[in-house]
């Protein structure tokens, strides 16, 4: 793009030939126009052909549909917003079109982003690129599905708790969380997740997960949570291997895992020690009883103070899912918000001791415990043996939430021909750190793992 060989209106219809192409087995994206996508196209070759600087020039990137883009329809997968367009670009939507990132469709998610799978009312079921029948996970399921498709070529998404990690990992795809405040959230949504939800990277590998990262930090003082540290660079090249790394295959909890899923994240870790990486087996002293969303009363209770008049007055209006989660966060009492409030400042300790007092720099997890799942499932019924909750296949995501800590889950493998995803955390503003080590497991897997659906024209 910088040398002008190529003109931003070509990527943008060769990126629109390939959403047609491949988005109607998919519904991944939701909203396109592609006479929007191209008026957006010439207007970067026209700011390249003033002399702008543009680091993204050109470059094709869907956008979660429970973000803002300006003039637009935003839903976020309800048919309570069918109708609404929204008024501003989100901070990191204006960010990546100042500098040159061209949005070529807007990408499906649950129903207010509060399911790990992908379907709603309003837009309906979108499937995995690695086989239809299967679920792509969620909540920014159609940001995956589209990105590991060949739709795009990164994609923006949000995580309160696993929604961009954990479907990164059954697509085959990076997915980062950072650490909360250090990319700035709104304008858009009332978040019913208040305080752990952030702004997610989505990408085909571990340089442009990065890539985006640093060109999306900054601090905003209208965002309450923006917190003005210093922009962190990712170092090219591998940490050092005096890095004290902890790999746990249940977090210390007590989480199940497939027998497959467990082997083929194991080989990789053996793998990376045979290579001269320090790794111990270890994990946090959480609190008795810490089990998989822990905290999940609040999300419920968010859900009920926000959209509980709407359901008393259409049940038809909402996804029986997210109305369970409303009535259930009904039935919380105050004393037990409290509660979870203090559990949470627990958990936050527990994890900064285990880097401060522990000393591990790193710790590795499975980012899932299970590979996709048929579409028509809320989750698998089991999981390593063992019966599985709602939650059980997001067990392993929101704990790093909690702590407002990076994470990044990078491709590791496929089993039974789908993919597996490693989790990397570290404490937080450790995201470069957490990034480098994800690029050291990406080196050491091979290349990048293509879907099915990838080789049609």
């Amino acid at each position: 793009m910088a040398s002008r060989r190529l003109s931003a209106r070509e990527v943008a219809l060769s990126s629109l030939q390939r959403l047609h192409a491949v988005n109607p087995q998919l519904n991944a994206v939701i909203t396109a126009d592609d006479a929007w996508t191209l008026a957006q196209a010439d207007a970067v070759d026209a700011r390249l052909a003033r002399g702008e600087a543009l680091p993204l020039a050109g470059v094709p990137i869907t956008v979660k549909d429970n973000l803002w883009v300006q003039g637009r329809r935003a839903t976020q997968g309800s048919k309570l917003f069918a109708g609404f367009v929204a008024p501003a670009d989100a901070w990191a939507v204006a960010r990546l079109r100042q500098l040159g990132a061209v949005i070529v469709g807007i990408t499906n998610c649950s129903e207010f982003a509060c399911k790990g799978v992908t379907n709603n009312l309003l837009h309906g079921v979108t499937r995995s690129p690695w086989n239809p029948a299967l679920t792509p996970g969620g909540s920014s399921g159609g940001a995956v599905a589209a990105l590991a498709a060949g739709i795009g070529a990164l994609a923006l998404a949000t995580d309160a708790g696993g929604s961009t990690r954990r479907p990164a990992a059954h697509c085959g795809l990076v997915g980062m969380k950072p650490t909360f405040g250090l990319i700035p959230c709104g304008p858009g949504f009332d978040e019913p997740n208040f305080g752990l939800s952030v702004i997610g990277q989505l990408a085909r590998n571990v340089a442009d997960a990065a890539w985006m990262f640093e060109l999306l930090q900054a601090h905003d003082g209208s965002d309450w949570g923006s917190q003005p540290a210093p922009p962190q660079q990712v170092p090219m090249g591998p940490p050092p291997r005096t890095l004290r790394i902890a790999w746990s295959t249940d977090f210390g909890c007590g989480f199940a895992v497939d027998t497959a899923v467990q082997a083929a994240l194991q080989r990789v870790v053996d793998g990376l020690r045979a290579d001269g990486w320090q790794i111990s087996d270890a994990a946090p002293s959480w609190p008795a009883g810490t089990r998989e969303y822990p905290l999940i009363k609040l999300q419920h209770a968010g859900l009920a103070a926000l959209h509980g008049a709407a359901l008393d007055a259409d049940p038809t209006q909402i996804d029986p899912d997210l109305a369970a989660q409303i009535r259930t966060g009904r039935s919380v009492s105050g004393v037990e918000i409290a509660e979870v409030l203090l559990l949470r400042e627990q958990l936050h300790g527990a994890f900064a001791r285990f880097f401060a007092a522990d000393g591990f720099d790193l710790l590795l997890t499975p980012t899932t415990p299970v590979t996709s799942w048929p579409v028509e499932q809320l989750g698998p019924a089991v999981i390593g043996g063992q019966p599985a909750g709602p939650r059980g296949h997001a067990a392993f995501t929101p704990l790093v939430n909690y702590a407002q800590a990076p994470a990044c889950s990078v491709p590791a493998g496929l089993v039974g021909g789908l993919p597996v995803g490693l989790q990397v955390i570290g404490p937080r503003y450790a995201d470069a750190r957490v990034l480098q080590f994800a690029a050291v497991i990406e080196h050491h897997i091979g290349p990048t793992l293509h879907p099915p659906l990838w080789d049609v024209a």
